[in-house]
């Protein structure tokens, strides 16, 4: 498969394509890669076979609808190297899922798609309002998550100085951003506020450090945890989006200019909205899960790929003058939704409604359990640092209307001490599900 590089570092006339041209660009190479996956891939080979379809019936974008889904458990099913279309002596690098609810998600490059991947991650920094020359805190996971390479080649390749410090230890985090001097922290969102909770509590004043630039992501996080952030931590907070199985961080994410919409490079992914329960394709403009289509990797090429994230695309021009369509701030995952007694949760609805509330940290945790045969919700939240003990009834009896009025359901909150809720350099674990323990 050719012209997988993007060619150069960075190439802004990519970015402000006329949409025609784009489209023009997508069906060519989509119908490569279709063509590509069928003759490379096993898998897609008997895919295609069975829904009696090929690339010869694909005349326009609208015509992938008629293509299979590819889903995780297909990966899971061929567990390591199974998904691969080029020899495992042609990767140069493996990544892989911690395979938590099962066998790892193991995902492989090839030189030409690491030279991608920096060159989007390239990209993608600079359109979050990264500069070269910047001292970027690299916060994200190094080892088999995508995160921190992801970012780091992409920082490299953008100019950068990197600061490979990956999670953990946030006093000395904290002692080399000071010492160094960051202008760009790159860090979950949650891992980001635990920075901010330390500086608070050994009395570090964030303003001495020259941050201008958070780089958030690999978790759904809310307007007002945004909005926390930039006061605690004095930056521009921009989401990106990615996965593994797509490529890792670099997919998608907002310009620092208009902080609406993550734009979405159309020139090597194909993104479509569908009905979660149908499958079927959901008009412009509508909620509903996330499909994306690789359309220049080399290893593992990815048809229609469900990744199970909720957003919907937004086809208005940005302010920034980009023209890639862009995806709504995620609200949630399909496999995270809960439906306790008829109401559909998601852990971002529960955060977005205690989020401001005075008196409350940041820190949360939605712990599910069976009451007879209902499921029961309670919310353990930290108080601030500060608030006596004898206000936690009555901050328990706010957070608990504030979510009944807002999300619709009825939970019980149970009011914590500072700290009680366990933090993590990774993705926070915010669901703890007791329905089927003991």
């Amino acid at each position: 498969m050719r012209g997988n590089s993007s060619g150069h570092m960075y190439q802004p006339e990519l970015e402000t394509m006329p949409r025609a041209q784009l489209k023009k660009l997508q069906l060519e190479r989509l119908s490569n890669l279709l063509s590509y996956a069928y003759e490379n891939v096993p898998f897609y080979k008997n895919q295609f076979d069975d829904a009696k379809i090929s690339s010869s019936d694909l005349n326009h974008l609208e015509d992938l609808a008629k293509f299979p889904f590819t889903e995780k458990v297909h990966l899971r099913d061929a567990y390591p190297f199974g998904l691969f279309a080029v020899p495992r002596e042609k990767l140069v690098r493996i990544h892989a899922s911690s395979g938590t609810t099962g066998k790892s998600t193991v995902v492989g490059y090839t030189a030409g798609d690491i030279d991608t991947w920096s060159n989007l991650m390239a990209r993608t920094l600079a359109c979050s309002g990264v500069r070269p020359g910047d001292i970027l805190h690299n916060a994200f996971g190094y080892g088999l998550f995508t995160g921190g390479l992801g970012t780091h080649y992409g920082a490299t390749r953008l100019g950068c100085t990197v600061v490979p410090i990956s999670g953990g230890d946030t006093e000395k985090q904290l002692l080399i951003m000071q010492d160094f001097g960051a202008n760009v922290l790159c860090a979950t969102p949650s891992y980001a506020l635990n920075i901010a909770e330390y500086a608070d509590k050994a009395g570090i004043d964030m303003s001495s450090i020259p941050l201008r630039v958070g780089f958030f992501g690999a978790e759904p996080w809310t307007t007002k945890i945004r909005d926390e952030l930039q006061t605690r931590l004095g930056l521009t907070a921009t989401d990106n989006y990615g996965l593994s199985e797509i490529m890792g961080p670099g997919v998608a994410t907002e310009c620092s200019h208009a902080q609406n919409g993550l734009h979405g490079w159309e020139d090597h992914f194909l993104y479509e909205i569908i009905d979660p329960d149908s499958g079927e394709p959901l008009p412009s403009g509508e909620q509903g899960e996330l499909v994306i289509t690789t359309l220049t990797k080399q290893a593992l090429p990815m048809v229609r790929y469900r990744t199970r994230d909720i957003t919907r695309l937004i086809d208005e021009p940005c302010t920034c003058g980009r023209t890639h369509v862009r995806l709504e701030k995620m609200t949630g995952r399909c496999d995270d939704m809960l439906i306790i007694r008829g109401v559909n949760v998601f852990p971002s609805q529960v955060e977005a409604n205690l989020v401001g509330i005075e008196g409350l940290n940041p820190f949360f945790r939605l712990v599910v359990s069976r009451d007879g045969t209902l499921d029961s919700l309670a919310v353990e939240v930290e108080a601030a640092p500060g608030i006596n003990k004898n206000e936690f009834e009555n901050l328990a009896k706010i957070a608990q209307h504030q979510i009944k009025s807002m999300v619709g359901v009825s939970c019980s909150v149970l009011i914590k001490s500072p700290g009680y809720i366990p933090r993590v350099a990774g993705k926070a674990q915010r669901v703890l599900d007791l329905r089927n323990k003991g």
